[in-house]
Formats: structure tokens, sequence, C-alpha cells
């Protein structure tokens, strides 16, 4: 049976960066909800809605101090309120980011754990710290350094997987477990239609020994993907989301295919869908900001995997903490138009619910900010500062940081060529990108072949072919940057049409010759007919 959440595309919004109404500089709720009609127009049908909740910003709403009210830098729970409203006369549904691995420092929770008798204290976790004054383990923080800082008013450490304004919660305590499902019905009941839940694979420690010191990340292998994690998602699942008409699609760290089957197949009752990674790491090596030569084989060797291997694909190419894809694997100069249709092709014929990113919609590129100084992100810091202690030269670090940094996605909405963007009357809460003046909505909305009309007809021809949502993925041809697959039905699936697609798609600025037959039915360069001659990224669907 279909899920509605099968049919949508969703758009993700990042809400300090999208919209502000106040000139203020920071995008807030109001200004999402003037700005429902350009939503609707697209095509999107869900509205995944990154932080709201009130936050001291350490990073960036991903330290909530209070899960039930909301940041008034974005506005009021009565704003909310409304922006629920207005998005359901528009026949859109919001999803709400669950962060529940960690909570701010600043949460009333952490503030009374301090305190050794309070019955607070074990909602985080606590420890004293090594006979020889060090931390209790060596894990290692994702915005690295130790996982632990030392407490002066408790005398103990308490563990922070990421910031240490991000102290991680205890889902050993069965009390915390019912906090949790608490806030989920609290916006459950509201109207909201489901959640993100951000590094979901990683909320149950099950042991803190010692990680391995040839792990990247130390301590991970006592976190990741551990059983205790499996049974409290299935637990959330009995309790909360199968109780509502709603859906859970998880970010999962460092995931591999069979670690995703058992987090999001459908017969363990947990997600219903998940992030991975590993289509944007072709070009990568071990972190995201070290890189490597892309491989178009490589890419559709990842593609296959995943498409082959869930029952049902969550597939992006961009978000909050990615660079711009057409930065990223496209051409943002010459071919920027071209390229960023071409991967707008390849991502709306592949099977899943798609979610596109704030901006990709019109080809929004990477920042062009000339120091480091000019980015607002805690990672790209933390990152530039471990890079800087094993003496990497400081020309290498911002090349590095400038291609990879989060900030590149986090830059303003670029809604017109006016002072601001559109985004702001007022001074931007980080640096807009210089070529707004050139790349935004408004310029783009007025062409009927821009890259924002080409996303509204691959969301259309999309939303009537079940081959493409539902049906099977074959990989066909891979040489030099081309990849070519084969979307077809296949026995079992919800698919209900006999038809076969074959997507050619060229990853290079080098034409390339790819023989194939059939009737072309969508060209992101307004050909007539396929001749098997591919121009620099050009993209064709051909029926067969």
């Amino acid at each position: 049976m279909k899920k509605w959440w099968q049919e949508e595309v969703v758009y993700q919004i990042y809400p300090r960066s999208f919209q502000d109404s106040n000139g203020d500089g920071i995008g807030d709720i109001p200004g999402i909800i003037s700005r429902l009609d350009e939503i609707k127009a697209l095509g999107a049908g869900i509205i995944w809605l990154s932080p709201v909740y009130k936050s001291p910003d350490a990073d960036n709403g991903y330290d909530i101090s209070d899960y039930r009210d909301i940041n008034p830098k974005f506005g009021t729970m009565a704003d909310m309120d409304n922006l629920l409203k207005k998005a359901a006369e528009c026949g859109i549904k919001i999803v709400m980011d669950l962060v529940i691995n960690h909570t701010s420092d600043e949460h009333e929770w952490f503030q009374k754990s301090r305190d050794k008798e309070s019955p607070y204290r074990d909602y985080y976790i606590w420890r004293k710290g090594s006979p020889k004054g060090k931390p209790p383990n060596n894990w290692t923080a994702f915005f690295m350094g130790s996982a632990w800082e030392y407490d002066k008013k408790s005398s103990e450490y308490y563990l922070h997987l990421f910031h240490k304004k991000q102290p991680d919660l205890n889902y050993h305590n069965p009390k915390v477990i019912e906090e949790i499902k608490d806030i989920m019905r609290f916006w459950l009941d509201k109207g909201v239609a489901g959640f993100r839940c951000d590094v979901i694979n990683i909320i149950y420690k099950s042991s803190f020994a010692d990680g391995k010191p040839t792990l990247a990340i130390r301590g991970i292998e006592h976190y990741k993907s551990t059983e205790g994690n499996h049974r409290i998602l299935r637990e959330l699942r009995r309790d909360v989301l199968d109780k509502y008409d709603c859906f859970a699609v998880g970010e999962t760290v460092m995931v591999d295919l069979d670690e995703a089957k058992l987090l999001c197949d459908s017969g363990r009752k947990e997600l219903d869908m998940l992030f991975y990674f590993d289509h944007l790491e072709v070009d990568r090596r071990i972190a995201r900001y070290i890189p490597k030569k892309f491989h178009a084989r490589k890419l559709l060797s990842v593609l296959a995997k995943w498409q082959q291997g869930l029952e049902w694909n969550a597939f992006y190419l961009e978000n909050h903490d990615q660079p711009r894809i057409v930065s990223h694997y496209g051409d943002d100069s010459r071919y920027w138009e071209r390229s960023a249709k071409m991967l707008a092709t390849m991502q709306f014929t592949l099977g899943g619910t798609m979610f596109i990113y704030q901006g990709q919609e019109i080809g929004m590129t990477n920042f062009d900010f000339t120091e480091l100084s000019q980015l607002k992100d805690v990672e790209s810091h933390n990152i530039n500062a471990l890079m800087k202690r094993i003496g990497i030269p400081a020309k290498t670090r911002w090349h590095w940081i400038n291609q990879a940094s989060r900030d590149n996605a986090r830059t303003p909405m670029q809604w017109s060529s006016e002072a601001g963007a559109g985004f702001t009357s007022g001074n931007p809460w980080i640096g807009i990108n210089k070529n707004y003046k050139k790349i935004n909505y408004q310029e783009q909305k007025a062409r009927n072949d821009s890259i924002l009309a080409y996303y509204k007809q691959l969301i259309v021809f999309r939303a009537g072919n079940d081959t493409l949502k539902y049906g099977g993925f074959k990989p066909v041809y891979a040489k030099g940057g081309v990849i070519a697959y084969q979307r077809e039905k296949v026995e079992g699936n919800l698919s209900t049409d006999d038809e076969k697609y074959l997507v050619i798609l060229n990853f290079s600025k080098k034409a390339a010759r790819a023989v194939f037959n059939g009737t072309l039915v969508l060209s992101n360069i307004g050909r007539d007919k396929y001749d098997g001659e591919l121009e620099a990224y050009e993209a064709v669907v051909l029926r067969v």
C-alpha cells in the first residue's frame, strides 16, 4: 500500500537563511509563511523545518534549551501555529527536526543535573575522571577534541559527542525516553506530520570503554547502531509514531547498507526511511573535508547499492550540512545552468521520497567567502584548528574548507537582485553570495527555460509516473564521465505501469558518445531527439 509521504516532494527550509520578515537579518517563521505560495508552485507537498526551538545557538539551533518553545529570533509559538494552519491551507505538511541525542547545556534538565542529588542527574552521562586526572575515556567528539567536558560544580565530566554545549542524553534512563515521547506527542498533536531525526543511530551508548585509536572518531564502535538504539526506536514507533498518520526519516552517522536495513526495513518497525551519505562522498576521503578525484562509475555503483538495497530510499543532493551540489558534482561557472539541470534529472529519476533544499531549485552555488573569519560554522573552525595542529598549510586548509564547509549551504536564499537578495532589508546574519544579482528566484521565475522551471517540470513528470517512484533500478553503462541506468517495473513493487526508462547523464565538461535506442522524453538542453551524442553535462531520459 502506498504511503502519502512516498508520493510527495519534501522541501527543506533552514529558517535563519530563508526569509527575513522584520529586517533583523535573520530568517523567521513569518518569512516562511510569506513564501508558502512559492513552495506550493514548485510542487513540494512537505516542508522539513530545521530547528526553530528555543536555543542559545551554539550550533545554529541543534542545541535545544526548550523543546516546547520557539527561538525568539524566529518568532513565537503563535507564529508556529499560524505556519501549520497556513501550510495546511496550501496542502503542505510540516515535518520538524527531532534533535534527541543531546540538548543544550542551558536546558533546564542539564542545569538541574549538575547537582549530584538531583533526580535529573541521570538524564545525562556523567563520569568521574581517570585516576590521572584525565577524561573518563579516550572518546573524541565529531567536532574534534575530547568528547568529555569537566564541570566544576559537580566535579565530574559529562559526555558531548558534538559541541561542549550539547551534552548527550542518557538513554539508559527510562525517564528520558518518556520525556522524548511526550515531546513528540506535543508536536504531533499540534499537527506536524512527522520528524527528521537528527543523528538518530548514535543515541544509545552500550559501553564506555576506550575506543580504538585507529578510528577517526574514537569510541564510535560503542554507540553506532547499537541494539539498544534499535530497541528505543521500536519503542518510539510503538508508543508514539504508530498512533499518528506521520513518518520518521533518520539522519544516520556513518551507516552502511546492512545497518540501514536494520534501521528502516518496514518489518523492523523503527524508521520509515533514512539519509545516508555515500553518494555525496564519492570524491571524499574519510572525512568530507579531504577531497579525491571524482569517478562517475563509482557514483553509479553507490547509487545501485542503495537503490537496490533498501525497500525505500530518502534521496537528497543538498541539505544544511552539505556543499551546494552544482559546485560539488557540477560546474558552477561555464556550465552552471546545464549541470544543475543534469543533477536534477538524476535526482528525480531515482526511486524514493525526494528531498530538495532551499536554493537548490535555482542552482545556488557555494559561498564566495575569501577567509575563515567570514564563516559562522563551529565545525569548520574546529576542523581548521585540528588541521593546523597536525601541520596542514593554511592555503590547503582554506581550500578544503572552502569546498566542504557547512556554511556553503547556509548563505541566505537568493530571492531577487535587489539589495539583500530579497532575503532581508537589514544586515544578514551571514554573508550573501555576491552572485545573487545573477542567480535568484525572481529572474528564474520569469524564464521558462530556467533551472527553476526545469525543477517544476521534473516534479510534474515524476508525480504521474509510478515507474520512477517505485520501479526497480538497473545500472546499464559507465564510461568516462557518462553513466546510464534503467528504471523499470519489478515484480512485487508498487508500480502500476510497465514503462521502462533509460537515464543517461554526462558528468563531464567534454562531449561524449553513448549509443542507446529509445524515445526521448526529457532533455536538459531541450533537444528533440537523441542521436547517441552527449554534450557537456547533458542529461537525457529515453522511454525504451
